[in-house]
């Protein structure tokens, strides 16, 4: 009965979701509507639902129920109780390495194909390894936060105390099991919640004192917070089309300390001269706005519901927003682009845009690999102006 109650919570969420919001916003909406619903429940349900959208399209051609179990057992070290319904002959392989319960899945679905996890294989950036990233769909990212070096050992010691297990991957960073409710432990401001591979893009920046630079893009300003990181004597300016991302900026910049910065809500592809006409700068990051496609690994219902006229509609306001903003750039500095993509068009397609048409030159560029770390997989190039 404990099965079927299961498989009957899971039937429901899925059949009310539509793919309209993320996953993550749905769920609590979800459970407070369906106040019946009990703490097992609830975990239950989102470790189901979760489970099942990391499948991707995959083996579409069996029942929800049995494509579930599958991306279950593919997921997760612990045996659930629908995987030992559906699946009792690879219950006892539930603990094995991951790839190993891929091969065992691909003996027992010939018809089962990793390509169709990820159904815009095609539109990937070469330096990919296909197989590694479509696998990593199958894992949840982990949660890396960014620490000063003088507070890490202080850090770590308070996460062990609270019996997380954390990694320390360099001075200034620790992986974290997603999830981890780290406000219940850390002081505000004593670290930035930011992924592995975004904090590898500051690597990128290469401020010096007294630069001005402008965060573009800045949302709520994780960016900004790794430069200021970088170099803390710099003149800021931030900037979004958003409002409410800008207010939650705010907040952070005041737990980080930083107090001295301009903040503008602007529509970058639009013409901003009569605001932006005496300004020049240092430097320039645009994080830009993107398909998220190397993110999916958190939000795996993208691979379902996502549609791929989108990439080329993100690739057309990527070019409009960088033509827009490199007025603004002093010759010999540069521009850092960024996006979480993994698609071609969003990357490489863009940079190469840039260098035919704009005076804007290549130093470098990299796609950065975060299905080798259990982080987001990210792009970034640093072109530096004529």
């Amino acid at each position: 009965m404990k099965v079927a109650h299961q498989v009957r919570a899971f039937e429901q969420v899925l059949s009310s979701y539509n793919g309209s919001l993320p996953l993550h916003r749905f769920l609590p909406i979800y459970f407070k509507q369906h106040k019946q619903m009990g703490s097992s429940d609830r975990r239950w349900a989102t470790r189901h639902i979760y489970s099942f959208f990391r499948l991707g399209k995959a083996l579409t051609s069996l029942s929800v129920i049995e494509r579930l179990s599958i991306a279950d057992f593919l997921c997760h070290d612990t045996l659930s109780l629908i995987v030992a319904e559906i699946l009792p002959d690879l219950s006892e392989f539930i603990t094995l390495p991951l790839e190993n319960k891929v091969d065992l899945v691909k003996n027992k679905y010939p018809d089962f194909n990793l390509e169709k996890v990820y159904p815009f294989h095609s539109d990937l950036s070469e330096s990919i390894n296909k197989e590694q990233f479509f696998t990593s769909f199958f894992k949840q990212p982990d949660l890396f936060i960014r620490v000063s070096p003088s507070k890490l050992k202080e850090i770590l010691s308070k996460l062990n105390d609270a019996g997380i297990n954390c990694r320390e991957i360099s001075a200034t960073t620790i992986a974290l099991p997603n999830g981890t409710k780290l406000e219940t432990i850390l002081q505000d401001g004593s670290y930035q919640v930011q992924d592995l591979s975004s904090q590898y893009t500051g690597s990128f920046f290469q401020p010096n004192k007294w630069d001005k630079w402008w965060d573009c893009c800045a949302a709520s300003g994780g960016k900004t917070l790794l430069l200021h990181s970088l170099e803390p004597v710099i003149d800021l300016l931030v900037t979004d089309l958003r409002e409410s991302v800008l207010l939650n900026l705010d907040e952070r910049f005041r737990l980080a300390g930083i107090k001295k910065y301009q903040k503008k809500e602007l529509d970058l592809l639009k013409n901003n001269d009569q605001i932006l006409h005496h300004y020049q700068f240092d430097g320039l990051i645009l994080d830009a706005p993107c398909t998220g496609s190397g993110t999916w690994g958190r939000t795996p219902e993208s691979l379902s519901y996502f549609e791929d006229w989108k990439i080329n509609q993100f690739s057309t306001i990527q070019k409009g927003i960088v033509q827009n903003i490199v007025k603004y750039l002093k010759s010999g500095k540069p521009l850092i682009y960024i996006t979480c993509s993994a698609f071609a068009a969003e990357n490489e397609a863009v940079v190469k845009h840039i260098v035919d048409t704009m005076p804007l030159k290549l130093e470098r560029m990299e796609l950065i690999k975060g299905y080798e770390n259990n982080a987001d997989t990210m792009f970034v190039a640093r072109l530096i102006k004529d």
